[in-house]
């Protein structure tokens, strides 16, 4: 699979990678069998770059993954996990519990060092908790050797823009703005560029809204954003086509977009996924799509507190 430079890291990573947090039943109950299998069919496909959380089924999803990594020769595959999200409502970004979850994390993985940790979900703290104690916290870490390299992820691109100028950050992870109804995270590459900050993009489906199932009743989007995604990817099934291989394709066809994360547990959906690179995108449905989509283009929600929204 194609591969591109994750800004200063210096590590090549594919053009799709391997989200982990459908490990954790975070979607529907799985069989962690068949998760562990989805993960080999992930790195036989190239897509050799992994990243979880705690978060994704409270430890189940690492626990599933560190089963699935642990006879794979590690330089063979690029690691990120999380910390500071615990649960729906559990934030700590504290030295301490930061330092406890990587210890956690990396005795579920079956590693004595993470590639890239990242400080979860940081929206849902003020700003000086991140800059002041949580940062310096992976700071720290990477000096020991823990980690290679250090960001921060979250929904709000605001949040971005206010922290990544106060901080050294290696890497981040955007999810939901760079997808066929929303593509507002190109605002943030010139801030990436000046900074040399590697760039994961997760989530080219929007959580679900681009999909004939229509998306889940806790997707926090309004309905009529949901209701317009809906139109869109019933129009590609009209068309004979699924909007998930287009919503793929699109994402990964953008050089500046150095990754993009999907989450599966299924074999036959993950290598569907990797081959959908490298077919040809389909620019007539595309226009199509895109033309349906405008009305409710760059919508988004809130999350976390107000001072990042």
């Amino acid at each position: 699979m194609k591969q591109r430079l994750l800004g200063r890291t210096g590590l090549n990573v594919p053009v799709l990678s391997f989200g982990a947090s459908s490990l954790g039943s975070v979607f529907r109950d799985i069989d962690p069998n068949e998760g562990i299998r989805t993960v080999h069919a992930a790195l036989d496909a190239g897509m050799n770059y992994i990243d979880v959380s705690p978060y994704y089924g409270l430890t189940k999803a690492e626990t599933v993954l560190g089963n699935a990594i642990r006879n794979v020769p590690r330089q063979s595959y690029t690691l990120s996990t999380k910390v500071g999200r615990y649960g729906e409502d559990e934030f700590d970004f504290s030295r301490k519990r930061i330092q406890e979850s990587v210890q956690q994390s990396l005795k579920r993985l079956h590693t004595d060092y993470l590639d890239m940790l990242f400080l979860h979900d940081i929206e849902f703290v003020p700003v000086e908790i991140i800059i002041e104690e949580a940062f310096p916290t992976l700071l720290e870490l990477k000096e020991q050797g823990v980690i290679r390299y250090a960001g921060i992820c979250g929904l709000p691109l605001t949040l971005f823009e206010k922290v990544l100028p106060q901080i050294e950050a290696d890497a981040i992870i955007s999810y939901c703005h760079y997808t066929l109804n929303d593509t507002s995270l190109l605002s943030l590459l010139p801030l990436l560029e000046e900074r040399n900050v590697g760039l994961v993009n997760a989530s080219p489906l929007a959580m679900g809204l681009l999909s004939t199932r229509g998306a889940s009743a806790w997707h926090p989007a309004s309905e009529k954003v949901k209701q317009v995604c809906l139109e869109a990817a019933q129009f590609c099934a009209e068309q004979g086509s699924d909007i998930a291989k287009l919503a793929v394709q699109y994402a990964t066809a953008n050089d500046q977009i150095p990754t993009t994360l999907v989450s599966s547990a299924s074999v036959e959906n993950i290598r569907k996924n990797a081959g959908w690179v490298d077919e040809t995108l389909d620019e007539e449905l595309l226009s199509a799509v895109l033309r349906i989509l405008a009305p409710i283009h760059n919508e988004t929600w809130p999350s976390g507190l107000l001072e990042y929204n």
